[in-house]
């Protein structure tokens, strides 16, 4: 393995209010790689080898990808890479550079197989329950950033992995894709957000049908049902998932995390207090240097540099 440089980076907490999640317990290996790609020039050091933190630079700095990358198991997740998703979710989550995030895989024609059954079969029912529970809070935790998280799907999301897509913003997928919650099938349910995220998303009814069954859904049906954003030829994705995460980080970062906020936080309330959620949110953009800078931009028919300030 070629030797990590270490890069010091601005990290910043911000003061979402989050509720307490339980610990987990486990041996965390040390591991540090490098995932090369033309646009990945910066590597953060990972607990896990299933799981790379790769901050884009240049052009695409401040777009960071969460990258899978267990091909033996199909990139199904045990307690290793569970622990790796974990650290990379909140080594972002007190980043304050960073802006949109994407979780891919870099295994071909599959996403995440879900849980890692054979290690599931060495389990104690005590030990599956504070698995899945640190699995949910962990979806939790993807779900809860303030920052846009984007699925990139390509083959396989099954189980837990369309749990872990349901859980962000964005969901994009080659044609080639084939996502389903099979658990009914194993006499379990969806146990990391799948009976919830998924109704939301896509209604009653069909979450029903999708669960009851254990169907896998094309990619192509996946789009006309909502349960994706875009549908792209099969070896696409990425690239798609790239471009749009391009365009959200040329916005302004406050009010990307304000609109994400007022859209989570308001469909759950009643209209008049979803209305009052709006104001406060607005309120936060105003006396910004952004909202000038962007005021500025227009007037001076140029594109706006935002600082997030």
């Amino acid at each position: 393995m070629a030797a990590l440089t270490v890069l010091t980076k601005s990290l910043g907490y911000h003061c979402a209010k989050r509720s307490k999640i339980s610990t987990f317990s486990q041996n965390f290996p040390s591991h540090n790689s490098r995932f090369q790609t033309l646009r990945t020039l910066i590597l953060e050091p990972s607990l896990s080898e299933s799981v790379k933190l790769n901050r884009l630079s240049d052009y695409n700095s401040g777009i960071v990808e969460v990258n899978l990358d267990r091909p033996e198991a199909k990139n199904a997740i045990g307690k290793d890479m569970l622990s790796g998703l974990r650290h990379a979710f909140e080594a972002i989550d007190r980043d304050s550079s960073a802006r949109v995030v994407m979780i891919s895989s870099s295994v071909p024609k599959v996403f995440c197989a879900g849980a890692d059954l054979k290690e599931r079969k060495k389990m104690t029912a005590a030990e599956v329950h504070s698995f899945v529970n640190y699995l949910r809070s962990t979806f939790s935790l993807i779900e809860e950033l303030q920052i846009p998280t984007i699925a990139v799907i390509e083959g396989a999301a099954l189980g837990g992995g369309l749990e872990m897509a349901l859980s962000c913003d964005l969901r994009i997928c080659g044609e080639n894709a084939l996502l389903g919650l099979p658990e009914t099938g194993l006499a379990i349910i969806p146990g990391a957000g799948g009976t919830q995220r998924l109704p939301r998303l896509v209604g009653k009814s069909i979450a029903k049908d999708i669960i009851f069954t254990g169907r896998r859904i094309g990619g192509r049906d996946a789009m006309s049902m909502g349960l994706v954003n875009y549908c792209v030829p099969a070896g696409e994705a990425h690239p798609k998932a790239l471009e749009i995460a391009r365009e959200i980080n040329q916005k302004g970062p406050i009010a990307i995390r304000m609109a994400k906020r007022a859209i989570n936080e308001g469909i759950e309330r009643e209209m008049v207090s979803a209305l009052d959620l709006e104001e406060e949110c607005y309120e936060q953009t105003l006396n910004t240097k952004d909202r000038l800078e962007g005021l500025a931009a227009f007037a001076e028919k140029r594109k706006p540099i935002y600082t997030g300030e």
